[in-house]
């Protein structure tokens, strides 16, 4: 099974950015609907950002204007930029593809993100 890699997480400070990145093999983020995830202990997983093939992006309310979503097809990477961080974006940060074609969902491991002073 292929699986996404992630990496970029930490510990910052309030005000602070930090980018995620989330690795695959092939053409999967060139190929598919991409998003971003996160969950925080005893919360249910909530839906960031997602980078359509053609380009669009949507973003929550929680995170429009900090976070930005972004993707490099030759690296077949993805990419999430998040600035101006809160305590409240403390959470684990999960990578996803959605294969339209077959209704499957790749998953990364996910990365921890803890905003603290």
């Amino acid at each position: 099974q292929v699986q996404l890699v992630e990496s970029g997480g930490g510990l910052v400070q309030p005000g602070g950015s930090l980018r995620l990145s989330c690795a695959a093999s092939g053409t999967i983020v060139s190929d598919n609907t991409m998003n971003w995830y996160r969950q925080a202990p005893g919360k249910q997983r909530e839906l960031l950002a997602t980078l359509h093939r053609r380009g669009s992006t949507d973003y929550s309310d929680s995170v429009k204007g900090r976070f930005t979503i972004s993707r490099s097809n030759a690296k077949n990477t993805l990419y999430l930029q998040m600035n101006s961080l809160k305590p409240e974006d403390t959470a684990v940060y999960y990578c996803n593809a959605y294969v339209a074609g077959t209704d499957y969902n790749y998953w990364g491991q996910g990365t921890q993100v803890t905003v603290s002073s």
